[in-house]
């Protein structure tokens, strides 16, 4: 894997933001637009996505990143449990429900293989002595 700099630079970071982005989008449409507590919710969770993954990085150390990782993991999971509710009460439809649903997993699916990746990194870096 590539050595990153910067939270930006990060494939999992960025895909965070194609989901926030669309998110914003969502909570513009008609059925949307006047619930608020639910445009909150979504909202909520969709930035505590990208927001939690680029905290986690800035602290420069894997356990603290990882810790990150998965409350944003977790985000991506209340977001899925919401948008079911949206889709299941008629204000999203379908297709919107599903299309969000199959991004969501893939994200979370690329969240864990990054902490996987962490976490064996650390697990290799202290059998060769490393602090």
């Amino acid at each position: 894997m590539a050595k990153y700099e910067r939270f930006e630079d990060l494939p999992v970071w960025q895909h965070a933001i194609e989901i926030g982005v669309r998110i914003y989008e969502l909570v513009d449409s008609e059925k949307v637009l006047k619930d608020y507590r639910a445009k909150d919710q979504l909202v909520g969770a969709a930035i505590s996505i990208s927001n939690n993954i680029a905290e986690g990085f800035e602290y420069n150390r894997n356990k603290q990143f990882i810790r990150y990782l998965k409350i944003a993991k977790g985000s991506a999971g209340e977001l899925r449990s919401q948008l079911f509710l949206m889709m299941r009460a008629g204000k999203i439809e379908k297709e919107v429900y599903e299309f969000n649903y199959n991004d969501l997993v893939l994200f979370s699916s690329e969240v864990k293989g990054l902490i996987k990746y962490l976490r064996d990194f650390e697990k290799n870096r202290k059998r060769q002595g490393g602090a």
